[in-house]
């Protein structure tokens, strides 16, 4: 009876099939961007494995520390394991076979990233009203830095200071990091009577968003040799629609916010994958 009454396009969100896709878009936009000469397919398969296999024991987690049992993820959780395995086994073939030396360089902070991420997700109660801003910082770099790295590693005589310097990285980790601790801020607040701890969550979401997308704007038109607008364009579309989805949010149930939190992270990728840079 749930998954009759469920849309289907919450199983984009149930399965965990979010993340990878936007990974892969922005991914593009990353290679397009910096003009990277040689970016071989496996590059997207790799990206979309390793992103699904954690988003799949991220969701795992959180449903076993929720004692959700009536979950998807743990309905399905010995075929997701068993997927999410082989998903994350291909990955590593792929990347020993067709990535140069320099990724293992990029792979360890990643590790350490995705390890802290799960780390914080373990040990931050989902009973307890409070938001863990610290495993959305993380988990948004995270996100951030495993999507920009599988690009960057093909830049030559670039390293990971490099990559970090970026204000395409930058701008991207802010924006998942804002866009995963919005339905949390969403839910924190429909849980509250008091006035003065809404308007702190609302500022918690809107300020920043508004101070990104000014600053992707900035960039975009400082950008004189166009080469790098349409990735801030794409930022600065991201941050314009997370903002609607917070004004509109009363509107819509929690599983439903968290697909379109994806949605408007997806549309950007879809919308600048042909737009035009400059020389």
């Amino acid at each position: 009876m749930d998954s009759v009454r469920r849309p289907w396009w919450h199983y984009l969100n149930l399965l965990g099939l979010d993340a990878p896709l936007i990974a892969v878009m922005w991914l593009f936009l990353f290679a397009k961007t910096w003009r990277v000469n040689y970016h071989p397919w496996e590059a997207y398969v790799v990206l979309a494995l390793v992103v699904w296999t954690i988003r799949i024991f991220a969701k795992l987690l959180e449903a076993s520390m929720l004692g959700d049992e009536e979950a998807l993820a743990m309905r399905h959780r010995t075929l997701l394991k068993r997927l999410a395995i082989g998903g994350g086994v291909l990955a590593l073939v792929l990347t020993v076979l067709n990535f140069p030396l320099s990724v293992y360089n990029y792979l360890l902070l990643g590790g350490i990233l995705v390890l802290g991420y799960l780390a914080l997700a373990l040990f931050s109660s989902p009973q307890d009203n409070e938001i863990s801003y610290a495993k959305h910082v993380i988990g948004g770099v995270a996100f951030a830095y495993g999507t920009a790295l599988i690009a960057h590693v093909y830049l030559p005589n670039l390293g990971i200071i490099e990559l970090f310097k970026s204000r395409e990285f930058i701008c991207f980790a802010v924006l998942c990091l804002l866009a995963s601790s919005a339905t949390d801020l969403w839910a924190h607040s429909g849980k509250v009577e008091d006035r003065e701890i809404k308007a702190a969550d609302e500022l918690a979401l809107t300020l920043p968003l508004t101070l990104l997308g000014a600053a992707a704007l900035v960039f975009a038109v400082q950008n004189e040799a166009m080469t790098s607008r349409p990735f801030f364009y794409g930022i600065l579309t991201g941050a314009a629609l997370l903002q609607v989805l917070n004004r509109t949010r009363g509107r819509f149930p929690i599983l439903t916010l968290k697909v379109l939190t994806g949605v408007c992270l997806m549309i950007p990728g879809v919308v600048f994958q042909t737009y035009p840079i400059g020389r």
